[in-house]
């Protein structure tokens, strides 16, 4: 408002005047446009901010008064998406976050705010949300083809699944690094950009393992790393690559002869680690031949369970022994086999009578010619024998007596020259020497030997006179005595003219 003094005068003398004060109220026009504080707002916000948080408090003036110069927010020419994540508060100027935000999806927001008064003016300005990335989202594996079966002679290397593997995430919380649990006989190679494949590393045995749960699993390189993992299936088909295998390395069995036709002798038996046909086992004999004739007509083996049967009844007085093989043979193609040796003894019964050699049987009606008759009178204890026979008897015993005739006639003659060697001649000296003497058996050979100690004194003429020792000393050394000058020999006695 303006205050005003308003004087008036007239022309008297002296003048007289009069005043009065005049208020002027300026009334308010809608003359102004809101303004914005900023052209432009920015703020950068993460993906996983709470719904319902103040991302930005917009703020605009206006410069009338009353309702006039009163301000209301809106958003002006924005998208339906960006109208369903961000709510603007009219009278505040707050912008809102009205649902999660995804950076995957939109990592930049423009918002455009309008002000306006309570006439028809207003101000418009920019608000950018740039939304940035947290490693909220795990990596994802997707199989593109995967085989079900594989063969357990499958070469290394074989292809057996494409994988593709992704991260939405961005920078290194989008980086995956991908691979495989547990020991399995596969590897897992990158082969472009985000595409990898699994392939065998070894060879495969289904008799060890006959399927395989192969788990892959990514991981990102977020902080704390988020990670993901999917399981392909494979079953690991049979290859004929097992031959049978018997239970025991030899088989042993005895029989008893005179057997029925048919008698079980023994069950044989052999697996095959194999699957299916190639696993089932048939048995069957090798060739051989027994005194000339087959050894199947002897046995026989069942082809379904290894039982092993006798033909027909067997003799040990004929054969006592039998050595076969038996052959098991899978169902693979081509087949594999091995074989078992069996080893079937017969034992011995007390099925025979003894028999006379000799004399033979005299034929029927014919004399008994190997038999010596003997009269009623004999006695008892006498030879019952021939002539013939008598005199062999009587030369078989004339001839031991002259053997034991002839032994004692040479032991008799050693024994004299032994004796003869004890005694010197009698030229001879005193006696220089022990003489030893030997205990000799009938075989002759030396059985003791014991030394004797004797004091001899002789004469020219008592070579036959009769010696006479003194008391032997027994003992185990001899005394050792010094040699004289010109030592007599100790001589033999010679055999008289």
């Amino acid at each position: 408002f303006h205050e005003l003094v308003l004087r008036a005068s007239d022309g008297g003398d002296p003048a007289r005047t009069g005043t009065a004060r005049i208020r002027v109220t300026v009334l308010d026009a809608n003359d102004n446009a809101p303004v914005f504080s900023q052209a432009e707002y920015t703020v950068r916000v993460p993906e996983d901010v709470p719904v319902g948080s103040v991302l930005v408090t917009i703020t605009a003036t206006d410069a009338d008064e009353g309702l006039n110069g009163q301000v209301k927010y809106s958003f002006h020419k924005i998208s339906d998406r960006a109208s369903e994540l961000f709510c603007l508060d009219s009278e505040t100027g707050e912008i809102n976050v009205n649902e999660n935000l995804d950076f995957e999806e939109l990592s930049s927001h423009e918002l455009k705010v309008q002000a306006r008064d309570g006439g028809e003016l207003s101000d418009t300005a920019k608000v950018v949300i740039t939304v940035t990335d947290v490693n909220d989202n795990v990596p994802e594996i997707s199989v593109q083809s995967a085989l079900n079966e594989i063969s357990e002679d499958t070469p290394p290397g074989t292809v057996v699944a494409l994988l593709h593997v992704q991260d939405r995430d961005s920078r290194a919380n989008g980086e995956v690094r991908c691979s495989l649990e547990g020991d399995v006989p596969f590897r897992l190679e990158k082969s472009y950009e985000d595409y990898y494949r699994v392939v065998t590393a070894r060879e495969l045995d289904r008799e060890q393992v006959s399927e395989y749960n192969v788990t892959v699993r990514a991981a990102d390189g977020g902080s704390p790393p988020l990670q993901s993992s999917a399981v392909l299936a494979l079953r690991v088909l049979d290859v004929n690559d097992n031959a049978p295998v018997f239970e025991e390395e030899r088989y042993s069995a005895r029989l008893a002869e005179n057997n029925a036709a048919g008698a079980l002798v023994l069950r044989v038996r052999a697996t095959d680690a194999d699957w299916g046909q190639n696993a089932r086992v048939r048995y069957r004999l090798s060739e051989g031949r027994v005194r000339g004739a087959p050894l199947s007509s002897y046995v026989s083996v069942q082809a379904e369970t290894g039982a092993l049967y006798a033909l027909r009844s067997l003799d040990y007085e004929e054969v006592r022994e039998l050595q076969l093989w038996v052959c098991a043979e899978d169902g693979g193609a081509p087949a594999l086999s091995s074989n078992v040796s069996v080893r079937l003894l017969i034992v011995d019964e007390n099925d025979n009578a003894p028999q006379v050699l000799y004399p033979p049987a005299a034929p029927s009606g014919g004399v008994w010619s190997g038999v010596e008759l003997a009269p009623r009178s004999s006695e008892a204890g006498a030879l019952a024998a021939g002539s013939l026979t008598r005199w062999l008897v009587l030369a078989v015993a004339a001839v031991s007596c002259l053997f034991l005739a002839l032994l004692l006639l040479l032991l008799a003659l050693r024994l004299r020259r032994w004796h003869r060697q004890q005694l010197l001649p009698a030229n001879s000296g005193a006696l220089r020497g022990v003489p030893v003497s030997h205990f000799v058996g009938m075989d002759g050979v030396r059985a003791f030997l014991q030394s004797y100690s004797h004091e001899v004194s002789l004469t020219a003429d008592s070579r036959k006179s009769q010696l006479r020792f003194s008391g032997a000393s027994c003992c185990d050394t001899l005394p050792a005595r010094p040699p004289p000058d010109d030592p007599a020999p100790l001589l033999r006695e010679e055999e008289p003219a």
